[in-house]
């Protein structure tokens, strides 16, 4: 076995692959970029090297340092975990010419499947289903057009060289399609460095089910069952499953050849998923379900966990042992399915808000009590500590909580309980949105397809689980306890409301999203009772337990408060929300001088305008396009008006809160 590897990544992902070398005796060297100089998967190896700047092409994508510190260090194999360098042919080519095991599948078969558009040729030829589409050499844009008006809407723009999500536009009309081609292809050449796309029938109440399969260098394959990821957003995951609800052994069997197939067809060897997007008639008819050839990703996933817990085997080690050159440890008959897992991605983002991606300072970070590989229990997999900072240079997930159970029904019931266990304070995250999405009926009832997230959008998005009255109490409740005990015993300084006869009543001004709310705080003989703007006078009462206080205001609930500023980030079992607890005397004087501009909603690059000063526009008008975290945002007018200035130019790089724009009302 290797005595040293380097991992040529970052992250929850390099911290995962240093977890299975350490326990494997084998020795690692991790790789840092200056926005990482202090990350936790730096401490999680033996020894780290600095390659350059923050952004990745400053550092995780310059190969040819990244190989000279695996010589440098004496490591004999690289791993590149998943993203950056993981399925570049060309780095996978220096490696062994450096005289590096590279951990991952041959150079050849990277480049096959790289490609789309080649990947589709080559399933066919091995019998392989695939999607009715275009995946031709020409990328004339009027030849696009016909082409997809000759598939038929709606169709699917796809980065022949994509991943991720990036690059991919679901088209409705023939009159859409150009603009939608363009944008494809800027953010395609920006993600991938080409602008050559397929174009696919974009299939109706599809499932995204992936096949994860493994091969040696004997030319053994098998394939370790099957992944639903059909919850997305912007095309990209944000549950993934196993085994798939509904899948029928007869099914599985015919996916499984399938994705076997297309591993043998390009002597793949190592860790690798194919993926198939699904048709389905109708939910509950499994037997309905057709597939098709997506494309196959040439590296471990992101979403490996889950199929690590239904089969108890860690695929890290597979990896391993697969590069050293050792046969697979199993054969296709001696794997079995065990029991359902989940995972959920928790990311940095806003879901309220087109889930643009978020930066900041993870404040608070608390899990759940975690272990790493055993069967029945939550899994935490993270690059991150309290403290950290979730940067614009790369992806905004902060970590991926795995739960495993003897049934769906468990895993689900297990994760949820997770969710409410994780508390993140310091920017904006989608845990709250994932629980509203455990909790919807069309995923608990396993009503699964691509379109889940914007047919449960009701139950999804602006929800408000804890309610105004239980959140105000409990943020008041906590202010007060927080007030006794900066005050300590001394009894001047104590604002318990009490005196010699009578009553006290002290006033409260808090804010709830951009809703202003009163409350009145009375301190009487009998106890305190509280008054929310204009509702009912209710008695208030908590009791400290050591995790938190039960509040008692016209119900018992459990809370945890988290202070940032003004801020009490409150928690509860069923769910979490926000009270700012303003001070007026803080707050005299300031007004609304940033009024009429537009901003930059993260850090990032200006792509383009498509206004001037001077133009005229509507509400919801487009304006101009940013790029942040591999990703375009278009930021739309908020009003009817006319455009005073432009304030940057495309191609500037712009702070999170600067005014793109000067917009006046008409």
């Amino acid at each position: 076995m290797f005595k040293k590897i380097l991992i040529a990544n970052r992250g929850e992902i390099a911290c995962r692959v240093a977890a299975t070398a350490r326990r494997m005796g084998i020795r690692t060297v991790a790789v840092y970029s200056d926005a990482d100089a202090h990350a936790k998967h730096v401490w999680a190896c033996d020894e780290a090297v600095h390659m350059g700047g923050s952004a990745p092409k400053d550092s995780y994508l310059r190969w040819e340092r990244i190989l000279q510190a695996a010589q440098d260090t004496g490591a004999q194999a690289v791993h590149p975990g998943y993203g950056f360098l993981s399925e570049n042919e060309d780095f996978a080519k220096a490696c062994a010419a450096a005289g590096l095991v590279f951990i991952g599948p041959p150079a050849s078969a990277i480049l096959a499947m790289g490609l789309k558009a080649e990947s589709k040729r080559l399933m066919e030829a091995a019998g392989v289903p695939l999607v009715p589409g275009y995946h031709g050499a020409d990328q004339d844009p009027a030849l696009l057009q016909r082409e997809a008006d000759r598939i038929g809407y709606p169709a699917l723009i796809k980065a022949s060289a994509g991943g991720g999500g990036k690059g991919m536009r679901v088209v409705e009309t023939s009159e859409d399609f150009a603009a939608a081609l363009a944008s494809c292809q800027r953010e395609a050449i920006n993600s991938f460095g080409s602008d050559a796309v397929l174009i696919e029938k974009y299939v109706q109440r599809p499932r995204h089910i992936e096949i994860q399969v493994f091969g040696d260098t004997q030319g053994n394959c098998v394939y370790l069952f099957e992944r639903d990821c059909s919850v997305q957003r912007r095309h990209q995951k944000v549950l993934e499953e196993a085994p798939a609800p509904g899948m029928t052994e007869a099914l599985r069997a015919q996916m499984g050849a399938a994705a076997v197939a297309a591993a043998k067809a390009v002597n793949y060897v190592g860790a690798g998923t194919v993926e198939f997007i699904v048709e389905q008639t109708a939910y509950d008819q499994p037997e309905s379900m057709k597939f098709f050839f997506m494309e196959m990703n040439t590296r471990l996933q992101v979403e490996h966990p889950v199929t690590e817990a239904i089969t108890g085997l860690d695929l890290v080690e597979w990896q391993l042992r697969v590069a050293r050159g050792e046969p697979l440890p199993l054969r296709q008959d001696q794997l079995r399915i065990q029991g359902h897992a989940i995972e959920a991605r928790i990311c940095a983002e806003n879901p309220d808000n087109l889930f643009l991606p978020a930066t900041g300072t993870l404040q608070v970070y608390r899990k759940p009590p975690a272990t790493s590989f055993e069967r029945g229990t939550v899994r935490v997999d993270d690059g991150v500590r309290e403290g950290d900072t979730i940067s614009p240079f790369y992806d905004s997930m902060v970590a991926k909580l795995i739960v495993h159970g003897d049934t769906r029904e468990q895993a689900l019931a297990r994760l949820d309980a997770a969710l409410a266990q994780i508390h993140i304070v310091g920017l904006n995250t989608n845990v709250q949105f994932l629980r509203h999405v455990v909790r919807s009926p069309s995923f608990a009832q396993a009503q699964l397809d691509t379109a889940l997230i914007q047919r449960e959008a009701a139950v999804l998005f602006d929800q408000d689980p804890v309610g105004l009255s239980a959140a105000v109490a409990a943020a008041v409740a906590h202010a007060c306890v927080a007030e006794q005990a900066q005050a300590g015993s001394d009894p001047f300084s104590q604002r318990d409301g009490w005196q010699s006869h009578g009553t006290t009543r002290r006033r409260w001004q808090l804010l709830r999203g951009e809703q202003t709310v009163s409350a009145v705080l009375t301190h009487g003989r009998d106890g305190l009772r509280l008054q929310i703007d204009e509702g009912p006078d209710l008695s208030l009462r908590w009791q400290a337990d050591g995790a938190g206080l039960w509040v008692v205001y016209a119900e018992r609930l459990h809370s945890t408060v988290d202070w940032q500023g003004e801020v009490a980030h409150v928690f509860t079992p069923r769910g979490a929300t926000r009270v700012s607890v303003l001070d007026p005397l803080a707050h005299a004087g300031e007004t609304a001088a940033a009024g009429g501009r537009l901003t930059a909603p993260m850090p990032g690059k200006v792509v383009s305008f498509s206004v001037k000063a001077g133009d005229s526009v509507k509400a919801g008008q487009a304006l101009a396009v940013m790029e942040a975290m591999k990703m375009e945002h278009t930021l739309n007018a908020p009003h009817d008006g006319v455009v005073a200035e432009l304030l940057f130019a495309p191609g500037d790089q712009v702070n999170d809160g600067d005014a793109l724009l000067k917009l006046q009302a008409c």
